[in-house]
């Protein structure tokens, strides 16, 4: 697979991701093929919860400056979808790691439905689950796979898919932990894995 051809050619920046996200709410759709109205509910929710992490999140001091010490240039590949509540709560602390760093940092976003072979390379657990961060070096390897979430939530997750089929109750969970947890495990995670970049 061209990471590099998939990179330049089919990611688009950030604000084209959230302006793509509202311009398909305006006309009643949202991204990928299903425009029901629950997935248009989830994609509502899901720009407010964008907008808040956007606006009340700051990056850590460990995780801000080991993204400051990066050396070389690296390319970060977003799979994700508007619809989806992990992405809403995850995509935004990508976006403000990248912007320190701007030099050593290329963020560009794919959208799950339309790269499906993308997405079959990097599933977890068998599923195509996102948001799914992939780390290209200069050459355009994929040097690191990072998500759908931070590891404590994904077995918490595990957890209540155990005790209950009720996907609203799931997501009421879900959405409730990263309100509490406010980024925190997810700029942990991927502060490690920035430092060992170096």
């Amino acid at each position: 697979m061209n990471y590099s051809n998939i990179f330049d050619n089919e990611g688009i920046s950030y604000a084209e991701y959230r302006e793509l996200v509202n311009k398909l709410l305006q006309e009643g759709k949202t991204t990928g093929v299903d425009h029901s109205e629950a997935m248009l509910h989830y994609t509502k929710m899901n720009v407010q919860r964008m907008n808040r992490v956007d606006k009340t999140v700051t990056l850590n001091s460990e995780l801000l400056k080991a993204t400051q010490d990066l050396k070389n240039q690296y390319r970060f590949l977003v799979i994700s979808e508007g619809w989806c509540g992990d992405a809403a709560q995850i995509v935004p602390v990508f976006n403000k790691i990248s912007l320190v760093n701007p030099e050593h940092i290329s963020l560009k976003f794919v959208l799950r439905d339309k790269n499906l072979p993308l997405i079959d390379a990097h599933l977890t657990n068998g599923g195509r689950a996102i948001p799914v961060l992939l780390i290209l070096d200069e050459a355009g390897h994929v040097i690191c796979q990072w998500g759908p979430r931070p590891k404590v939530l994904q077995s918490l997750l595990l957890q209540w898919k155990k005790e209950s089929t009720d996907m609203m109750l799931i997501a009421e969970q879900l959405h409730g932990w990263y309100a509490k947890d406010k980024t925190q495990s997810t700029q942990e995670e991927l502060c490690k894995i920035i430092q060992e970049l170096q």
